[in-house]
């Protein structure tokens, strides 16, 4: 345990330092990670842990100078079995799928193996792709379009490779695959539930006349939904299609007028592509009083607090309840079936985890 005489010392170091060799308006943050490295010291945190956290911040640092030269580009992540052959159906709807999806300028990120994967570079191409791969002693190896891209990422940890494939996205689109599948898929779906990364669409697609996510669905609502362990509003927050257009479709309305969104204090922000009619904004007060805490669903301009974000895209300020986000992403839909006029801009994704 530190002295107060030892902690101002130390904390007038770190100052010293960031001041001298990581300036800016972030220097808040680089002291306080350095403060957090100090802490472990003291508290003689074990070898094997440090090792954990300094491989994770490599891992983490060298992604996001992967990524953030395309920042202003939007990303679908592709999950599905590396297993799948080429010839099968998944495949090829797959590749389908990536090779629409570019077309509406998107780019993809996959986990750079094999089956699915593949099938997502493929369709995309190389040069829209994003191979985001795990080290395993089996089975994964990196496919053939995405080997020695500058856009292939190698990650050690799950973890990290996790966080990236929400941070980056701005949809997730699920194609059939085993227990690697069904983990992402309920990660994503319980991450927008809860409000720990902001909301996105989730498609689950397959080959035409295939089961595997109709059996899916009915488990979810015959178990999950029955027993009331989710509610009738999630149902809302994934979409299953065996129809490409379909799914390209329902990942590109979605931000439509919608743009992203973020809190400023207790205030939920949703950035729009246009300003909606007074009559719009009335009807939302009228449908969604059941998911805010006080007052009504607010036209607006950009707040002070969000520092030069999107300063020109209009904005609704609600008081949003946190947790019934079922019913925000029905919002979502509504807001984007209003009749307004877009001006063609180019996307600006929001950061995937929530600003508190």
């Amino acid at each position: 345990m530190l002295t107060p005489e030892q902690r101002a010392a130390r904390d007038a170091a770190i100052r010293e330092f960031v001041d001298r060799f990581a300036p800016g308006s972030n220097a808040d943050l680089y002291a306080g990670m350095l403060t957090t490295i100090c802490r472990l010291a003291n508290e003689k945190c074990g070898r094997g842990e440090l090792k954990l956290l300094d491989t994770a911040l490599k891992e983490l640092r060298y992604a996001f100078k992967i990524f953030t030269p395309y920042v202003l580009t939007r990303k679908v992540s592709i999950f599905g079995s590396a297993r799948t052959p080429e010839d099968h159906g998944d495949y090829l709807q797959a590749a389908k799928f990536a090779e629409r999806i570019r077309k509406e300028d998107w780019m993809v990120i996959t986990g750079a193996g094999d089956g699915i994967m593949k099938a997502g570079h493929g369709g995309a191409g190389r040069e829209a792709s994003f191979g985001v791969a795990i080290r395993l002693p089996f089975e994964q190896r990196t496919n053939v379009i995405i080997a020695e891209d500058e856009k292939l990422i190698q990650f050690k940890y799950f973890f990290t490779r996790k966080l990236m494939f929400i941070k980056e996205a701005s949809a997730v689109a699920l194609f059939p695959g085993g227990f690697g599948t069904q983990d992402e898929g309920f990660e994503a779906l319980t991450l927008v539930q809860t409000g720990k990364t902001s909301p996105i669409p989730i498609v689950m697609i397959e080959r035409a006349g295939g089961t595997y996510w109709q059996h899916w669905r009915d488990y979810v609502s015959s178990e999950l939904l029955r027993s009331g362990m989710i509610g009738p509003e999630d149902m809302n927050l994934f979409h299953v299609t065996d129809d490409v257009e379909d799914a390209v479709e329902h990942i590109v309305r979605f931000y439509r007028v919608y743009h992203s969104s973020r809190y400023v204090n207790d205030i939920f922000v949703m950035r729009l592509n246009a300003p909606l009619p007074e009559s719009a904004v009335e009807q939302l007060n009228q449908d969604f009083a059941d998911i805010l805490v006080e007052g009504k669903i607010e036209q607006s301009v950009a707040h002070t607090q969000e520092a030069g974000e999107l300063p020109e895209k209009p904005r609704l300020h609600l008081h949003f309840n946190r947790h019934r986000h079922g019913r925000l992403r029905q919002m979502i839909d509504r807001i984007n079936i209003f009749d307004v006029p877009i001006t063609p801009t180019a996307p600006e994704p929001q950061e995937a985890i929530v600003v508190e």
